[in-house]
This record gives structure tokens, sequence and C-alpha cells, in this order.
């Protein structure tokens, strides 16, 4: 076999090859996105530690879906009436200052919960009041978190730091239910919630440590209600986003509340404990990292429009499957696809969004991409509830499935309606990347 002369200089002309895996990573090249990425994957080891314990805490004290139900419902839904007015704060105020309070709000929650465990004081309303407050808590993180993004990377590497970001938070997902499932198994739900508290000092760190140009924040000409209004008017009159939000928020009212009935298939369906609960969990995280890296490998958004429906339909596909399922071993090896196939819609949505929106309205934009995104799963979780005490688990988690397909093939019917403004959203952006903006955009949808 020829050996490759490593020694030779390139050609003049040529152009120097690509490596896939560098093009994966590029975004941690900026020494505050590498910051960020390792104090989040800390942090969100706990966050999953934390989100698997309280699960099983609710179902081992009252066996109630319903309350499960309950719980993820006071968890996510003050991010839906909260979202606009932390939008407008994304938009005017410092971004980083905002997620560092935000980060650590959520630690002083966590150790008000680890404590009230520990002490065996924990009642089920205590928990719903404590994940309603971290509710209001992440009604402001997400638009913030999801806006200073492109103030760590710049916009050439807005996509990647997207996809990286959710690896982080679906790597961890593989990591922190297995842990969480054998602390809470071994030792009990307190010192997963201690741990999640103590996690959140590495991401507070990173961000003290961060370098940051100061950006140039809208100056306060209008009033709050106009600020909040044009971000809305922005979302409703821009047929692109408009759609990808309204097919996030379907998947997120019918689809994502599979999670919250997780309890009821592993000790029910499964006939399992804590720990089959953990497994189920990075098993869908697995997915959901393969989709995250999937997409951090790609350079350009063509083609991000089809990924959109396909994996939508994909999703609601293998979530039917897998709620007739009652084999550990098939319902653990489905819950991959599912997971790979929300992260892929969740993430190609993110990326589209952020490149055709302009940097003064990301935040609002933002704002509602997190009303779409959690603010409709609190619905669907307390729906999702209600249905499994009456019909069961099994049937309410198929009928989600359904209905995100049939989501999938209405927004694949749109698409090539919407082509033309993606084009023009994304020449107003200047994302060029490796196609010229006519060609790249053309191949959106």
């Amino acid at each position: 076999m020829a050996q490759i002369d490593t020694t030779r200089p390139p050609a003049p002309g040529a152009v120097p090859q690509r490596s896939r895996f560098n093009d994966t990573i590029r975004s941690l090249r900026h020494r505050n996105f590498q910051l960020f990425f390792s104090g989040q994957l800390i942090s969100l080891i706990g966050t999953w530690m934390q989100n698997v314990a309280q699960s099983w805490l609710v179902y081992r004290m009252t066996g109630s879906s319903l309350l499960l139900g309950t719980v993820s419902f006071a968890g996510q839904i003050p991010v839906f009436p909260m979202a606009p007015l932390a939008g407008m704060v994304a938009d005017r105020w410092n971004r980083r200052t905002i997620v560092i309070i935000t980060q650590t709000a959520s630690m002083i929650l966590a150790f008000i919960l680890a404590i009230l465990t520990l002490t065996n004081r924990i009642t089920v309303w205590e928990i719903v009041v404590l994940a309603a407050l971290l509710g209001v808590v992440n009604a402001f993180d997400i638009p913030a978190r999801q806006s200073f993004l492109v103030e760590m990377v710049g916009r050439e590497d807005l996509m990647n730091a997207i996809a990286l970001n959710s690896s982080i938070f679906n790597g961890a997902r593989i990591i922190g239910p297995a842990i969480a499932g054998i602390l809470v198994a071994s030792i009990g739900e307190g010192w997963c919630f201690f741990a999640n508290a103590v996690s959140y000092i590495a991401v507070i760190a990173g961000l003290f440590m961060m370098k940051i140009s100061r950006r140039q924040a809208e100056r306060a000409i209008q009033s709050a209600f106009d600020h909040i209004a044009e971000g809305f008017r922005f979302v409703r009159k821009t047929a692109p986003i408009r759609s990808l939000l309204l097919i996030l928020g379907l998947v997120s009212l019918v689809g994502m509340p599979y999670t919250v009935l997780m309890p009821v298939f592993a000790k029910n369906v499964l006939h399992g404990d804590a720990t089959t609960l953990g497994v189920l969990g990075s098993a869908a995280g697995i997915g959901a990292l393969a989709g995250a890296l999937t997409l951090a490998s790609r350079t350009r958004v063509h083609g991000l429009g089809k990924w959109v429906w396909m994996a939508c339909a994909s999703f609601g596909t293998f979530l039917i499957v897998f709620s007739f399922s009652h084999r550990y071993v098939l319902s653990v090896l489905l819950l991959v696809p599912v997971g790979f196939s929300l992260m892929t819609q969740m993430g190609a949505t993110n990326t589209l969004v952020q490149s055709m929106v302009p940097d003064r309205l990301r935040g609002r934009t933002m704002a509602v991409y997190s009303m779409m995104f959690m603010g409709m799963s609190p619905l669907g979780a307390i729906l999702a509830g209600a249905a499994a005490d009456k019909i069961g688990a099994p049937m309410t988690v198929a009928l989600g499935g359904a209905c995100a397909i049939a989501g999938a093939i209405a927004f694949a019917r749109h698409l090539p309606k919407i082509s033309m403004e993606a084009r023009q959203l994304l020449s107003k952006q200047g994302l060029t990347g490796d196609d010229s903006i006519e060609e790249m955009a053309a191949r959106v949808s």
C-alpha cells in the first residue's frame, strides 16, 4: 500500500481536506464555548439525575399517573406565560448575567428539595411548588441561554454550537438517569437532588471565567408591551419560522409527554424498578446524543426542512411501536430511535430558526421557541396523565405518536410553499457557508 507523504506541502490552489471530526467539534475552538460546554455537561448530568429521581419519588409516594403529570405540568407551565417577558429581558439586558442568575436560582431550589427529602419532610405538594418555581427560572433561562450561544461562537459556528449544546444535554441524559437509578435504589432520591445542586457550581464558575465582548443591547425606546408584541408579530408574519414552531408545539403537546409516563412503563408494563426507569431514560438519551452529533457534523443548513418532517414522522412511528411492547429489551431498543428522531427534529428546528432570525429579535423569537418546546409540554403532560388513568399509558402514548405522524404529513405538504421566504431570510443573515446562499437556501426544502 502506498504511503502518504505528510511532509510535502499542499499544491498551490489545492483545497485542504476537511476532517469530519473537526467539523463536528469546531465550536470548541472558542474558549468561551469550551467553558460553557464543560460546565453544562457536569450540571446537566445532575439535572437528569434529579428529573428521574423526582419522577420515581412522586410515583413511589402516590402510585398516580395523574400526579406524575401534575408535577411535570407545574414544572413547565410557567414557561408559557412568562417566556414573552423573558425574551424581552434577553434582548435588553446582558445575557451572561441573566444565565448566571438563573443557574444560581436553580441551584438553591435543588438544595431545598434535597434537604426536605433527606430529612423525610417532603410532600407531593412541596414537590409541585418547587417544580413550579424552577419552571419560572427556566422561563428566563432558556431564551437567554439559547441567545447567548451566538455571543460565544459567532454566527459562523452557531449551527454547530446549537448541535453541540444539544449533545451535552443528551450525553448527560445517558449518564444521569443511569446514575440516578443506581443511587435511588441504594441510598434514596434525596442524594440525587443534592448532587444536582452541587453540579451547578461548574457551570456558574465557567460563566464567570468567560471573556465576552460587550453586546450593544437594544435601547428601551419602545414600551415593554410593544417590545414583546414586536417579537410575536415577527414570528406570526414569517411563514417558515411560524411553520417550524407550530410543528414543534404539536410534538411537544402530544409526543413528548411519553417521558412523563416512563415510571408507569417501568413499573407496571415492564415490571421493573428505579433501575429500569434509569435504563429506559438512558436509551432515549443514546439515540438523542446520536441525533445531536449527526447535526453537529453538518456544516450547512441545506436539507434541514426535510429532516424536520422526516424526523417527526419517524418519532411518531417508533413511539407507537414502543407503546405496545411488553418486552424489556425490545422497549429499550425502541427508545433509541425515538430519542434520535425527537432530537433531530428539535435540533434542526432550533438551527433553522436561529439561522433565519435577526440578532435584535433573537431573544424574543427564542422565547416563542421555548413556549412551543417547553410551554406546550405541561399541557400535554397533564392531558397524558389524565388519559393514562382512563385508557392506560400504552394507548395514550400510541395516540400521541399518531398525532405526530399526522403533523409531519401536514408540514411536508406545506414545505415547498415556504422555501422562497426561507431563502430570503437566510440571505439577509449572510449565511453563505460552503455554498452560495441561493444554492444553500433553495435546498432547505
